[in-house]
């Protein structure tokens, strides 16, 4: 195991979005300094680092320039060339690293991955034509969704079809290249579970908590979700599995389906920081960015548990203009991202709720 980066060190954060912008603060508080690699100097976690690279995440010599500044390197959002991964980390150690960016970017290699763990899935199919979309649309029935196999969120890049559909248009509309086709699942809950994994192998997952969206964007993440203690122990058991499979160091996010019948089904995952995490920063003493910190530098872990239970609100779009509101409320924390605009459907801040923990 590799010895641990002390605090004075810089850690470089690929990204510049809010998700890195709590992850230099938490970074702050241990005694770190945070060089981010944004495309913007105006991004939320440029706005909190000690230094910043302002390029592509492609441009080779500023990649070099920036491997060059810091001590290790973590990311925030993982839609990012691989190739910029590896050329890192030929220079200084990059947590998570390419091997478990390669399979989360892919949504037909990432349900390949999870199947290969024993994790259950809905019924899906890989399609790259209109013949391909036809022959999955009998094997997994109807209704279903298909999605992009690259970039997509918060629902974009997706799009729901029903029996009634025309296959052929929804494929002239919809083609941009790979893709999957997922069954319809029926469920009653979303919930998601976040472990931290040392480079030691050691994990930590927080509670299962429950996700609602609005218009596929999470709304409102409560902590704990109310799931029988076996299903929230199969839960988390299932998280910490993947972080193995991943030999992941640092986090990762994974969202599930919890059925009628509570079986867990495992929607997607993120080798990252999630929304659905940032209650932690209010109701645990370790939160989910002070864990990511804890990983890429090879700290001890920090205790998961949380002190109180939350409900976390995002603050999207015009939310945001109520933050006065928040402020006033005894029992609610509220951290704004600085994003200068607001738009619909813009994540600007998020607002959590604590209360006394019930067991």
């Amino acid at each position: 195991m590799s010895a641990a980066i002390p605090p004075g060190s810089t850690i470089g954060i690929l990204g510049g979005g809010q998700l890195g912008r709590m992850t230099a603060l938490a970074a702050a508080a241990l005694g770190y300094r945070c060089h981010v690699f944004c495309q913007d100097a105006t991004e939320p976690a440029a706005q909190v680092a000690a230094a910043q690279t302002v390029a592509a995440f492609d441009d080779a010599a500023a990649i070099a320039r920036f491997g060059a500044a810091v001590d290790v390197v973590t990311l925030e959002f993982e839609n990012l060339p691989v190739t910029t991964i590896e050329a890192i980390a030929a220079a200084v150690p990059v947590r998570p690293g390419a091997a478990a960016l390669a399979i989360s970017q892919d949504r037909v290699v990432e349900k390949d991955f999870l199947r290969r763990q024993g994790a259950r899935t809905a019924a899906s199919r890989a399609v790259g034509s209109l013949e391909e979309l036809t022959n999955a649309a009998a094997e997994v029935g109807l209704p279903a969704v298909l999605k992009t196999a690259r970039l997509g969120y918060d629902g974009k890049g997706q799009v729901r079809i029903t029996e009634a559909d025309d296959l052929a248009a929804i494929w002239r509309n919809f083609s941009t290249g790979p893709a999957l086709l997922e069954a319809w699942v029926v469920y009653r809950m979303e919930i998601s579970v976040i472990v931290a994994r040392g480079e030691d192998g050691q994990t930590a997952s927080y509670v299962p908590v429950e996700n609602q969206h609005r218009d596929h964007i999470l709304a409102r993440t409560i902590a704990p979700a109310e799931l029988p203690p076996k299903v929230a122990e199969a839960a988390r058991d299932i998280a910490e599995r993947l972080a193995h499979g991943l030999e992941i160091v640092g986090l990762l996010a994974v969202e599930m389906f919890v059925t009628p019948d509570d079986e867990l089904l495992i929607n997607e995952i993120a080798p990252r920081p999630h929304n659905s995490g940032h209650w932690t920063m209010d109701a645990c003493g370790c939160s989910q960015f002070e864990q990511l910190v804890r990983c890429v530098c090879n700290l001890p872990l920090g205790d998961p548990e949380r002190h109180s239970d939350a409900v976390m609100e995002n603050l999207i779009g015009a939310d945001a203009d109520n933050w006065l509101r928040h402020l006033g409320a005894g029992d609610t924390r509220l951290h704004l991202y600085g994003k200068a605009e607001s738009r619909p459907g813009r994540k600007m801040g998020h607002a959590t709720r604590i209360s006394r923990r019930r067991g």
